[in-house]
């Protein structure tokens, strides 16, 4: 029985992807219309539609309104009652109705008309009333629901969802959308902590493990253990950084007959430790530095390779970096 529902999960999968990759091959310039006509719009894009397509709608607008397209999601019964205010003659509506005909829907759209505002409208036929108010209709080609009995919205409201994503997607192209711009819309959650913390927003600067390269193993040893970061920053006399030594290394200098704890520390440091040179680089950057070369802390230096500050895998997962 067990795969025989992941054969059922299979095929609804494969008839929903056929969907989407039959609309793409259909797709012709009324896309490029619409990116264009809601590129051109001082105001906001207003979606709306119901059932399904309301709530495909409000996700719509909701990757528009982070991706630099504003926007925001209206239900037509709302609209009839007193929320068409929130609708100006300098927005586009982007109207959703799979069959083109739903009955609240096309109760508002002589009034938007009215406004003067212009109407992209999206349903699977090109004479449906919705079709017939809309000054850019985008057609929703479905030749099979995945629904075993055709009638649940599941290929279509899969499709109309894809499509809202390439509307905005082409939308990102044209205004040059960069990561800086999306992380100034997501300055919380992990996807914020992702693109918006940057290693100097983290790093320690204050009780630095640091100790000159000429100190002795033994001084090291303490350093090490009093700075709880499981290393210790070797500098000389002006602060520039000449190598760092980790509780590896020194498990690794106790297995060598002729060490010392007399000797300087500098001969059992790593000589060439990674470090950032730009503070401002993004936390989740230096964490990506840290698991690829399996080690815990990076030093921050600045111009002149004099340490600034250190940044350890512990601040990053305690900040939520990923």
């Amino acid at each position: 029985m067990k795969n025989s529902y992941k054969e059922i999960a299979k095929q609804t999968l494969h008839i929903e992807a056929s969907t989407l990759n039959s609309a793409a091959e259909k797709l012709d310039n009324t896309i490029e219309k619409a990116v264009e006509l809601i590129a051109k719009s001082s105001g906001k894009l207003v979606i709306t539609g119901v059932g399904k397509s309301g709530l495909i709608g409000a996700k719509m607008a909701a990757t528009f309104a982070s991706t630099g397209t504003p926007s925001f999601f209206l239900h037509p019964t709302e609209a009839l009652h007193g929320d068409l205010g929130m609708i100006d003659s300098k927005d586009v509506v982007l109207a959703i109705s799979y069959s083109g005909e739903s009955e609240e829907l096309s109760n508002i759209l002589p009034h938007i008309r009215r406004f003067g505002t212009p109407i992209i409208g999206m349903s699977r036929n090109g004479s449906s009333t919705l079709a017939t108010y809309s000054d850019i209709h985008i057609m929703l080609n479905v030749e099979q629901e995945a629904c075993p009995l055709g009638v649940a919205p599941t290929s279509s409201t899969t499709l109309t969802l894809a499509l809202g994503d390439a509307l905005a997607v082409c939308l990102m192209h044209m205004r040059n959308f960069k990561k800086d711009d999306f992380a100034s819309f997501h300055p919380g959650g992990s996807l914020g902590k992702q693109l918006y913390v940057s290693v100097k927003d983290l790093m320690r600067t204050e009780n630095l493990p640091i100790g000159l390269e000429s100190c002795l193993m033994r001084d090291a040893l303490v350093k090490i253990t009093k700075g709880r970061l499981g290393n210790l920053l070797l500098t000389d006399s002006e602060g520039t950084l000449k190598g760092m030594i980790s509780d590896g290394d020194v498990r690794r200098a106790l297995m060598d007959e002729n060490f010392s704890l007399d000797a300087q520390a500098g001969s059992y440091a790593n000589r060439d430790p990674k470090v950032i040179s730009d503070a401002s680089m993004l936390a989740s950057e230096a964490l990506t530095i840290i698991e690829t070369y399996k080690i815990q802390m990076l030093a921050v230096v600045d111009t002149q390779h004099r340490v600034i500050g250190v940044i350890h895998i512990h601040d990053l997962v305690e900040a939520g970096i990923k």
